[in-house]
């Protein structure tokens, strides 16, 4: 005789752990890492709250770097935010501010730039290019001081800090200037040809091709 009180119960709980399994794969492939990506728009973000040129030490971007390298959760998305609050003196996230543009990383499960969903063919590289310290362009030059590094991370006041100091703005013979201070900094005194600098140059270059 067939037990089908048994029988149903079986069928439930493979029910659940299916939808618990789903849940857990959906959850994973929306999972975002808190990158030169994501840290470079917090950057930016911070800029047009302070006006200043440099990320306040406690505030949004110093959270972020923080966690450089974890998983975005909500616990970091806290700790954003209480950076925030340090620069405004508010309770509440100003709109389109670091926890703003955080939140909406942890929400689509990713801080790369739309532009970088693109073909990247040398037929289009031109009008790809943006002129400007963005976070693909940032995220390029942070590939190159790790070739030249050896190092996962990026380096205090290296390349890639140097160029998160004018993210959002436009690539300027002042920024090849300090992005070059720092490529020198982890190079010992020199320039690499192909290097950070470069990267940026040619950015610049595309751009106006």
């Amino acid at each position: 005789m067939i037990d089908l009180e048994n029988d149903a119960g079986s069928r439930r709980a493979s029910e659940r752990l299916q939808h618990r399994y789903r849940t857990f794969t959906t959850s994973r492939a929306l999972s975002a890492v808190v990158d030169s990506h994501l840290i470079s728009q917090i950057t930016a973000a911070e800029k047009i709250i302070t006006k200043q040129d440099e990320p306040v030490k406690g505030g949004p971007t110093a959270q972020a770097q923080s966690h450089v390298g974890q998983e975005l959760t909500t616990q970091v998305v806290h700790d954003i935010t209480m950076g925030e609050k340090v620069i405004t003196g508010q309770d509440q996230p100003v709109q389109g501010g670091p926890t703003s543009v955080t939140q909406s990383i942890l929400t689509t499960g990713s801080s790369s730039s739309p532009s970088s969903d693109r073909s990247a063919s040398p037929s289009n590289a031109a009008s790809n290019a943006s002129g400007v310290l963005d976070s693909e362009t940032i995220s390029k030059i942070t590939e190159k001081e790790k070739s030249l590094t050896g190092e996962d991370g990026a380096v205090t006041g290296g390349p890639t800090a140097r160029a998160q100091q004018h993210a959002g703005e436009p690539i300027t013979s002042q920024a090849l200037h300090d992005i070059t201070e720092g490529e020198k900094k982890v190079t010992g005194g020199e320039r690499v040809k192909g290097g950070p600098t470069s990267t940026a140059q040619s950015e610049l270059a595309k751009s106006r091709a």
